[in-house]
C-alpha cells in the first residue's frame, strides 16, 4: 500500500495519465468489494496536491479527498496543473484526479466511483443528468476540435467543400488516419463526424486505431504522417513535438464543450458531496472562469479554452 501511495503522489502529466488508467482498474477491483478506493485507514494523496511533508498535517486538519474523472484533454492540455493547486490552496479538499476517456468518466459516474466529472460529450452526458445519476451540472469552458495532419495535405481536407467531404477526402486516398479509438469524448465526435460522411472506417487499412489520450494518438499521427482529430488545447500544448499542421478548422460541427457534474449524492452516499460540490462552484466562479480565459495565452498567444459557465 505504501508504494502505491507513493506511486500516486508523483507529479507529471504523462505520468499521471498512465496513473489515471492504473487507477481506474483499482476502481474495478475495489467496486467488486463495494469500496471506494479513498475509503479506509490506507487512503493517502492523488496526483495532485500539497508537499508530502505537509500531508499528515493536512489530514489532521480534516482535508478529505475529492476524486475527479476527467478526460486527458484537461489533462494533456496543462489545465489542471493551474486549476487544482489553486483549489487545494483555497478548500479543505485534495484532489485525486482520474484522466480516462470521457465513456469510462461516464461510466465512473454511474457506477459511484467518483465524486465529480468533467467531461465533453454533451449527447453522452444528457442520459445521466435525465436519470439523476448526476447533478449540479453546469457548462465550464470550450474550445474547438480541428483537424491536423501532414502539413502538404496529401487528401485536401483543407479545400474541401465541407468537413463531411473533407472526411470522404480522406477515406478517398486512403490516407492514413489515427483514431484515439477509446470511447473517449473526442472519439465520440470523430465517429459523428465519419457517420455524417456516410463512412465507416473500421477495418480499413488506412484506418488506426490507437486505444490512447489524445497527446498520444496526436504523436503516434505525427510518426505516422496521418491525420487525427484533436481538441486545439492538446494539439498547441504538443505542437512543438509533432511534425503536424491544422488543415481544417472552425467548421460549425467543431464546437467542443467542457461540462463540470456531482455524482448525486442521493444515488451514491458514499459520494464526497461537500467536496464535490464545492469543486463544482470552483470552476465556475469568476475568479476561475478568468485562470481559464487566460490559460495558453503566456506560452501560445492564444488560450487553449475559453470561460463559458452558464
Amino acid at each position: 500500500m505504501f508504494l502505491a501511495q507513493r506511486f500516486f503522489r508523483r507529479r507529471g502529466r504523462a505520468f499521471r495519465h498512465a496513473a489515471g488508467v492504473a487507477f481506474l482498474a483499482l476502481f474495478v477491483v475495489l467496486s467488486a468489494c463495494g469500496a471506494r478506493p479513498d475509503q479506509g485507514a490506507g487512503a493517502t494523496a492523488g496526483t495532485t496536491g500539497a508537499p508530502e511533508e505537509a500531508k499528515p498535517d493536512a489530514l489532521a486538519a480534516g482535508v478529505t479527498d475529492v476524486i475527479l474523472a476527467t478526460t486527458t484533454s484537461t489533462q494533456d492540455s496543462g489545465l489542471l496543473d493551474v486549476l487544482i493547486p489553486r483549489f487545494e490552496q483555497s478548500a479543505p479538499y485534495r484532489v485525486k484526479t482520474v484522466a480516462v476517456g470521457t465513456g469510462q468518466v461516464l461510466k465512473m459516474g454511474e457506477q459511484g466511483e467518483a465524486d465529480v466529472l468533467l467531461t465533453h460529450a454533451p449527447e453522452a452526458e444528457k442520459p445521466l443528468v435525465e436519470a439523476g445519476v448526476v447533478t449540479n451540472y453546469h457548462r465550464v469552458m470550450y474550445n474547438d476540435f480541428i483537424l491536423v495532419g501532414p502539413p502538404d495535405d496529401p487528401a485536401s481536407v483543407g479545400r474541401a467543400d465541407d468537413l463531411a467531404a473533407a472526411f470522404r477526402a480522406i477515406a478517398g486516398g486512403k490516407t492514413p488516419f489515427v483514431s484515439r479509438g477509446d470511447d473517449s469524448g473526442t472519439h465520440k465526435k470523430e465517429l459523428a463526424l465519419w457517420k455524417g460522411a456516410g463512412i465507416d472506417p473500421h477495418g480499413a487499412d488506412w484506418y488506426i486505431e490507437s486505444g490512447t489520450g489524445m497527446g498520444q494518438t496526436l504523436l503516434i499521427a505525427s510518426e505516422k504522417g496521418a491525420y487525427t482529430l484533436t481538441d486545439r488545447g492538446t494539439y498547441l500544448a504538443y505542437r512543438d513535438k509533432l511534425h503536424l499542421a491544422v488543415v481544417r478548422e472552425k467548421d460549425p460541427e467543431l464546437l467542443n464543450i467542457y461540462h463540470v457534474m456531482q455524482v448525486n449524492p442521493e444515488r451514491f452516499p458514499q459520494a464526497n458531496a461537500k467536496g464535490a460540490a464545492a469543486f463544482v462552484q470552483f470552476l465556475i466562479a469568476p475568479e476561475t472562469q478568468a485562470l481559464i480565459g487566460d490559460f495558453g495565452k503566456d506560452r501560445f498567444g492564444e488560450p487553449l479554452f475559453f470561460p463559458d459557465a452558464d
